[in-house]
């Protein structure tokens, strides 16, 4: 078993709650990964609907999570041919600490007209980019291998960029085959774009966070684009989009968080 599966299997403890403990494993700057905390969400859904395919996920963040035990609760909301929708909730200490709902779909079916009026975003090549690495508590980056574009990591070095752009490649270090809970993870992993204009910031905490699965990826790297555009009463928001390398949209993603410029 590859340690995020491992990590985001509670184990089930009657059919509406799962227990688990959540790990230092996908961790920024000591505080579990929104995209982490998500996945555990969606996996304990997942075992609970008939559909298997996570076509939107969706979670609120109410209050900040520990390295420490959870429980988590599922409940279905309605179950109808094309989709299923569940609701779950992440507690430590009897307090609820993320909400989140899934719409769910029958894997492998696939309707309609298929339309971009886009193109996958221009990234430099792999060997270019420049990998985050890992360091103190930002575990993440153990896991995952995340490599920026060169022309969006100047603000490492103090050199900023005009626009809120981070752009670059993703992929697990173990090589865990990519799918639905492994996308939820990813579409979370990137730094904040708004650090490409303004550098560090005391803080950029995650409010709501959506996710919509298009595709299941065809490659081990994902290509990736997230841009921020508007930060108006401390609040900022992060559009995102993932491809696999074979130019197939497998994600898009909307996420709203505060904007903490000084502590």
């Amino acid at each position: 078993m590859h340690l995020f599966d491992h990590d985001t299997d509670f184990e089930m403890i009657d059919d509406q709650t799962s227990e688990g403990r959540l790990t230092d494993e996908w961790s920024i700057n000591g505080n579990p990964n929104g995209g982490y905390l998500m996945a555990i969400l969606l996996s304990a859904m997942l075992k609970r609907s008939d559909k298997k395919h996570p076509a939107i996920v969706t979670a609120n963040f109410l209050a900040r999570t520990l390295i420490d035990d959870a429980r988590v609760h599922v409940e279905s909301i309605t179950q109808g041919s094309s989709f299923n929708r569940l609701q779950s909730r992440l507690l430590q200490d009897g307090r609820e600490k993320v909400r989140a709902w899934g719409t769910f779909s029958p894997e492998g079916i696939c309707y309609g007209d298929k339309r971009y009026e886009t193109t996958e975003p221009p990234v430099a090549p792999l060997e270019d980019c420049i990998a985050i690495p890992e360091f103190g508590s930002y575990t993440l980056y153990k896991n995952m291998d995340v490599r920026l574009d060169p022309e969006c990591a100047g603000w490492f070095q103090g050199q900023l960029s005009s626009t809120s752009v981070h752009k670059g490649w993703i992929r697990f270090k173990d090589d865990r085959p990519l799918d639905g809970l492994a996308l939820v993870l990813m579409a979370d992993a990137f730094p904040p774009p708004v650090l490409a204009t303004h550098g560090p910031v005391a803080w950029v905490p995650t409010i709501e966070f959506s996710v919509n699965v298009r595709a299941v990826p065809r490659s081990k790297w994902l290509k990736a684009h997230f841009r921020s555009r508007f930060i108006t009463c401390g609040l900022v928001e992060e559009d995102g989009e993932l491809w696999d390398e074979n130019g197939e949209l497998v994600l898009i993603s909307r996420q709203i968080a505060q904007f903490r410029q000084t502590t």
